[in-house]
């Protein structure tokens, strides 16, 4: 697996994660309404910045995961409007997907559109399976997850059901 490129999509361009991107992403994701079904709060901007090093360096600290992170931007007018994110197991070849839009740029098919040219990626690189975990109430993460081909499960993780495609 391949580290992440850039990424273009009819509206979007999906660029790879630098540590850089903390101050811009920070307003942004500095919204409750953004954790009303995963949990926790807004970060500051110094642990933004700490994560995004992390995340950056494209692997675990055990290196069993691979992890390509992308800003997603408004191809017309350069405005990052979210991310999206992929947790690889290179050894199962399947891969963990997520993403969030923010609030003031939801509802114009930006995460659907992101996380196709995602899932599109993984499917080039070999990867076999994609999967989800999202909380039963987030309909329009359900659709997120519809429109890219994900199926629920009857699997719950910690609350939030298991959505699957296979890719081969």
């Amino acid at each position: 697996m391949a580290t992440p490129h850039e990424l273009e999509t009819e509206r979007l361009r999906l660029v790879p994660l630098t540590t850089a991107h903390a101050d811009e992403m920070a307003p942004l994701l500095d919204d409750p309404a953004l954790h009303t079904y995963v949990g926790g709060a807004p970060v500051s901007l110094e642990e933004l910045r700490e994560r995004y090093a992390r995340q950056a360096r494209g692997r675990s600290p055990d290196r069993r995961e691979r992890w390509l992170n992308w800003i997603v931007r408004e191809r017309t007018s350069g405005a990052a409007v979210g991310y999206v994110q992929a947790t690889i197991d290179e050894e199962q070849r399947a891969a963990q997907v997520a993403w969030v839009i923010g609030s003031g740029y939801q509802g114009r098919g930006y995460a659907a559109e992101a996380a196709a040219a995602m899932v599109a990626r993984l499917a080039d690189d070999g990867i076999r399976a994609i999967v989800a975990h999202i909380h039963p109430d987030h309909a329009a993460s359900a659709g997120v997850a519809r429109a890219i081909g994900l199926s629920p499960t009857s699997v719950v993780v910690d609350g939030e059901v298991r959505w699957e495609r296979s890719l081969g």
